[in-house]
């Protein structure tokens, strides 16, 4: 028997509506509504920011009371052993580390934002 040859195989494009331009609806309802409609869920998420920025801002105070608590007892040392190492502590050491604290402060209140912020926004929605 003679073997035929066969054309080869039809080649099929398929196409679509283009990923950008199709919108399915999300899997669950967005933060942002919850919120905006004041359900008991917006509300938790609301209470879950304020708590994480509140416990932030008590570690910071915490860390800078017991920083600025803990120098005059600096003064109560013998003046002999401590000379001007005391007024070292209060100008030179006190300044920096509030600095730090404030600005570990700022970036957790930033990222505590940012999370809270990836939270509420719908994926599926444009930036900005």
């Amino acid at each position: 028997m003679s073997e035929q040859q066969q054309p080869p195989p039809r080649r099929e494009v398929v196409t679509g509506v283009p990923r950008g331009t199709r919108r399915r609806p999300p899997a669950h309802t967005p933060a942002r509504s919850e919120i905006s409609e004041q359900t008991t869920l917006g509300a938790t998420y609301v209470r879950a920011l304020m708590r994480s920025q509140l416990r932030a801002g008590l570690g910071a105070l915490a860390v800078l009371g017991l920083l600025l608590g803990l120098l005059p007892l600096g003064f109560l040392l013998p003046r002999a052993a401590t000379g001007p190492l005391v007024w070292v502590a209060l100008g030179l050491v006190a300044y920096p580390a509030m600095w730090l604290i404030a600005r570990w402060y700022v970036r957790r209140a930033e990222r505590n934002e940012a999370d809270f912020t990836g939270l509420v926004t719908d994926p599926a929605e444009p930036a900005g």
